[in-house]
């Protein structure tokens, strides 16, 4: 049985459509700040779990996709990745060299991950299967392993994601860990979107293409003129993508 939840509200305001509220929750020690943007209309609706980046935090996707979801009556939960937004320990985060030292991150990270599904889960207006999950950047890598171990998420958006460079000297021990050739095949027919910049040198075009030609129909990758900073209207086309895959409405 897994451990209970812990959840703490910590502010919570009314917003255009609906309800802003900053949490913090986790299990035994660990405590993950979030916020939870809530629909206005009261009744049962479709949640996302939205992950940032590499040095960036929560505020970065709710203030973004976050609201466009908003608008579109889905609820959202942003989360701080550990080392980043309220967790941040810059020294820490930007000395990261040894192999072991970075996966115990990113399993913690996963961990965290998957406690802020769970925690849509428990929400009394989110109801379940309806979950889908929309990472960007590093937050794409980690929101794909997410989907592919947890059946309940639904659909899938990447943005600024792809697979993992090839030729460097930690890809192959990074693989051992998290594949995302092997885990985009796990979805196993749930929809993905991926939104991806031509002139990205952080994740590169081939990289997005790779993890697309892997990955099973229902897919679809779209690209845009930019770099790895993704424009306004990819996070509105995601937003709306999402709308199309998750019910208007959600029965009791």
């Amino acid at each position: 049985m897994p451990a209970q939840l812990l959840l703490q509200t910590d502010h919570e305001h009314e917003v255009a459509g609906g309800r802003r509220v900053s949490v913090t929750f986790g299990a035994t020690r660990t405590e993950i700040p979030g916020v939870l943007l809530l629909p206005a209309s009261g009744t049962p609706t479709a949640g996302v779990l939205l992950l940032h980046g590499y040095s960036s935090h929560k505020e970065a996707m709710s203030e973004t996709v976050g609201q466009a979801l908003l608008r579109r009556q889905i609820a959202s939960l942003a989360i701080d990745l550990p080392l980043h937004g309220a967790r941040a320990d810059p020294l820490r985060l930007y000395s990261l060299r040894q192999p072991q030292e970075v996966m115990g991150v990113w399993r913690q990270a996963l961990r965290d991950a998957t406690l802020g599904l769970r925690l849509l889960q428990e929400q009394p207006d989110i109801r379940a299967p309806h979950l889908a999950v929309m990472g960007y950047s590093l937050g794409s890598f980690l929101a794909l392993m997410l989907a592919a171990r947890e059946s309940q998420v639904s659909s899938v958006v990447l943005a600024a994601g792809g697979d993992l460079p090839l030729g460097t000297p930690l890809t192959p021990i990074a693989r051992m860990v998290a594949d995302p050739l092997r885990a985009v095949r796990r979805l196993a027919g749930r929809p993905l979107l991926m939104v991806s910049g031509r002139h990205d040198r952080t994740v590169r075009p081939e990289q997005a293409e790779r993890l697309y030609a892997a990955a099973r129909e229902p897919k679809e990758l779209r690209w845009y003129d930019v770099g790895h900073i993704l424009p306004p209207v990819a996070v509105e086309e995601a937003a709306a993508w999402l709308r199309r895959q998750l019910p208007e409405r959600v029965e009791e």
